[in-house]
């Protein structure tokens, strides 16, 4: 046996792991903070809006809000489309207009519920994010096993939330919440996941930039989808 030349290999595969985790730490840190900021344009946007009567009057007493309302949905299904053939500029360019439709669509929030309770539930809304992610980051279990009834949950709570529209049920909006709840907190820390396990350090700057974009894009999704339901059961109307 050639203990120098095994010594060499270890030191070497040693270092290689230390270059990958810190890479992918790195990758990581770059999706929450395009998320995090995504937040906070939307935060502002949707804050300003509802403090201005001369821009939320126009939009929520006509049917602009219709618009307002469906162009997030808009917004996610174009990534989907162009999520291949879209520069990293251009992913990055459209996530921050997504955000800021967004803050447009969420404003009403800040009409409809109390300051005080917007701010409670964002809190609860973010350590249970927290928490699901941290735990997709670092469990060994493979949820892809999960991603089927993950999936097929979210398409009935998008359908019921469509059918409810018309019907205005408040048993079927509890449901709905408590599905919903369920349902996005599973799809956090299976997102975080895959976002883990598609990094590559091999992958040109392009190609990681374009992950950052898309991975920010699905956790922020799942964050204000999990805000909104959790204000179903704490939020206090003005």
């Amino acid at each position: 046996m050639n203990t120098p030349d095994l010594g060499y290999r270890i030191g070497t595969g040693a270092r290689a792991g230390a270059v990958y985790d810190e890479g992918l730490r790195s990758h990581m840190l770059r999706v929450y903070n395009y998320m995090g900021v995504g937040l906070v344009v939307t935060g502002v946007i949707a804050f300003v809006v509802a403090s201005t009567p001369a821009l939320y009057v126009p939009i929520f007493s006509s049917p602009l809000k219709w618009v307002v309302m469906l162009a997030p949905l808009a917004f996610v299904l174009l990534f989907s489309f162009k999520m291949q053939t879209m520069s990293a500029a251009s992913a990055q360019t459209m996530f921050w207009a997504f955000c800021a439709v967004m803050g447009l669509s969420l404003a009403s929030v800040f009409l409809v519920f109390t300051g005080t309770s917007i701010a409670r539930t964002f809190f609860i809304a973010a350590t249970m994010f927290g928490a699901t992610s941290l735990y997709g980051y670092t469990t060994k279990r493979d949820l892809t096993q999960f991603s089927s009834f993950l999936i097929m949950g979210l398409i009935g709570v998008v359908i019921a939330s469509v059918v409810n529209i018309f019907l205005g049920s408040t048993a079927l909006q509890f449901a709905i919440s408590v599905i919903g709840i369920a349902v996005f907190v599973g799809l956090t820390a299976w997102d975080t996941q895959t976002i883990k396990e598609q990094y590559a350090e091999n992958f040109d700057a392009e190609s990681q930039q374009k992950l950052a974009v898309f991975g920010a894009l699905s956790l922020y999704l799942n964050f204000v989808n999990i805000f909104q339901l959790l204000l179903n059961f704490t939020g206090e109307r003005e």
